[in-house]
């Protein structure tokens, strides 16, 4: 049985994470310092290092509960009833498309706005965001299967490797969506998605 001082731990915890998540897809890692997530958090410098033993394991952290949530809300989506694989994987990119757009993409797409910055700062970072893109491509895959199974999608090659590349697909274009402006990246990476699966949806 969880106490109350355990809860309260996990709640400061849970606190500090979301709002270092916050400033730091919009400024990246290096740029924030602990004391402006201390100072966003409200809480002491004594207690980030109760919880956290280094600015790098508060990344690692913030990556993994980044993750968690992100595939929790995945594999909602891909569970969902009375649609074939095909259009729950259309829902997942047009929904991409519509909360990254340039306009909102600093506050939602995390591993994007941090992938090429921490990969060159920190392994143990890196690696977080390893196995949180693996998980990503995981259920990717699992879906594309069973999507072909059910005759709603097609796909050339093996269901990881396709995964894979229309992942790959996605993250570029949420680059290019900051670097012009525009969501046209997006929509050419979904009418690319189309073809690759050949979905008329």
């Amino acid at each position: 049985m969880k106490t109350a001082t355990h809860q309260h731990n996990q709640q400061v915890r849970e606190h500090i994470l979301a709002v270092g998540q916050r400033i730091m897809a919009g400024k990246g890692f290096s740029a924030v310092g602990l004391k402006e997530i201390l100072d966003e958090s409200e809480v002491p410098k004594g207690s980030f290092y109760y919880y956290f033993t280094s600015k790098e394991d508060f990344g690692v952290a913030m990556l993994s509960h980044y993750f968690d949530a992100y595939l929790a809300e995945l594999d909602q989506l891909l569970a969902e009833n009375g649609t074939t694989y095909a259009q729950r994987l259309m829902n997942y990119w047009l929904l991409w498309s519509e909360t990254q757009s340039c306009e909102d993409c600093q506050g939602k797409c995390l591993a994007v706005k941090l992938g090429a910055e921490v990969s060159d700062l920190s392994d143990k970072m890196r690696a977080a965001l390893m196995r949180g893109t693996a998980g990503i491509i995981s259920r990717l895959a699992a879906a594309l299967e069973a999507g072909a199974a059910e005759g709603s999608l097609q796909f050339e090659g093996e269901a990881e490797r396709a995964a894979e590349a229309l992942y790959q697909l996605w993250v570029g274009a949420s680059i290019m969506v900051k670097i012009v402006r525009t969501a046209t990246p997006f929509e050419a990476a979904l009418s690319l998605t189309r073809q690759t699966l050949r979905i008329s949806l």
